[in-house]
């Protein structure tokens, strides 16, 4: 009888809207190696989704790697970065531990030892799936940054836009408003601890205004909203699309300041003390609280995620983070 372990299951983007899981041999870990069987892994829907609809443009392909990413885009292509698992071989201060790993959709893989991180106590791993996500956020506070008193507006209230809101509400004496077409993010925004506004009935004169809808109509409500002097940081990915900046009416009248925000690098004030390792240890340690539960709105079996992809990307409706689970490796 043959004690080989059975080969893995990767989810692939075979060709631009069409998914598949196949076979894969991740093989045995070796000398600073783990082996990580999956609990569940978290669809990041904006990149996602551009991902599985070939919308990666040539100039970003090389940018837009995940780090354990298989294949070339368009297609075919293994993606993704929220992978939370159970370590089940490897040195023995690990053994056992539940970890995060930037790792595709896949049920059981092989990585080294440095690419895990034990997730903090209080973060259960349903929760921690969140973990790339409260990352790309807390890059753009740090890039704001926000600071004690501020009017804050966040326009975009998906999972990237609310983990901005929530960790701007803490910041002293802040005031923060969730702005978003989607009037039924008003409970969410109430949970956490922000105001809410539709677009038309947004506050003013903010001193800082984060874009995160992906939208480019959001874009112009961003900068409506900022105070003279204020900065707008866009934090929206497109893809390939073609983005009107509206920088006429009063955009240099008010001295207006428009600034990127992207998780790949982190903000040159701090590039010397952090890595980007210790930037992701903080962020799922930021992930104790229990009403951030609230932003995972959907779950499925890992063996329908081509459909469930192909449903998200093409009619995302009012979904926020959706988490794959491994049904077989939760027992």
């Amino acid at each position: 009888m043959s004690d080989a372990k059975p080969s893995a299951r990767a989810f692939w983007i075979a060709r631009p809207g069409e998914g598949v899981i196949r076979q894969h041999g991740p093989g045995e870990a070796g000398a600073g190696e783990v082996e990580v069987t999956a609990l569940y892994s978290g669809i990041s829907r904006g990149s996602e989704s551009l991902v599985f609809r070939g919308l990666v443009p040539d100039s970003e392909r090389e940018r837009m790697r995940a780090p354990h990413q298989e294949g070339e885009f368009p297609a075919p292509v293994k993606y993704g970065y929220s992978s939370v698992g159970r370590v089940t071989a490897g040195p023995g201060a690990l053994l056992g531990r539940q970890v995060f790993c930037l790792y595709p959709h896949q049920d059981r893989y092989v990585v080294a030892e440095d690419a895990v991180i034990p997730l903090p106590a209080g973060v259960p791993p349903e929760r921690a799936v969140l973990g790339a996500n409260m990352e790309t956020a807390l890059n753009g506070v740090w890039d704001a940054p926000v600071r004690p008193g501020d009017r804050v507006a966040v326009v975009g209230g998906g999972v990237v836009g609310s983990l901005v809101a929530y960790l701007a509400s803490r910041v002293a004496g802040a005031r923060v408003e969730i702005v978003d077409v989607a009037r039924e993010r008003a409970a969410l925004a109430d949970a956490f601890g922000c105001h809410f506004a539709a677009p038309d009935r947004a506050a003013p004169h903010a001193d800082l205004v984060f874009h995160t809808s992906g939208a480019p109509a959001g874009l112009e409500t961003a900068l409506s909203l900022a105070g003279t002097e204020a900065t707008v940081v866009e934090m929206s990915w497109y893809g390939d699309q073609a983005v009107p900046a509206p920088l006429g009416k009063a955009f240099h009248s008010r001295r207006l300041t428009l600034r990127s925000s992207q998780v790949g690098g982190i903000p040159a004030e701090r590039r010397a003390r952090w890595t980007h390792r210790r930037r992701l240890e903080l962020a799922l340690s930021l992930l104790s609280d229990p009403v951030l539960g609230e932003l995972i709105t959907g779950e499925s079996d890992f063996e329908d995620l081509p459909a469930t992809l192909a449903d998200l990307a093409a009619a995302p409706g009012s979904a926020l983070c959706h988490r794959v689970r491994y049904t077989s490796n939760l027992y």
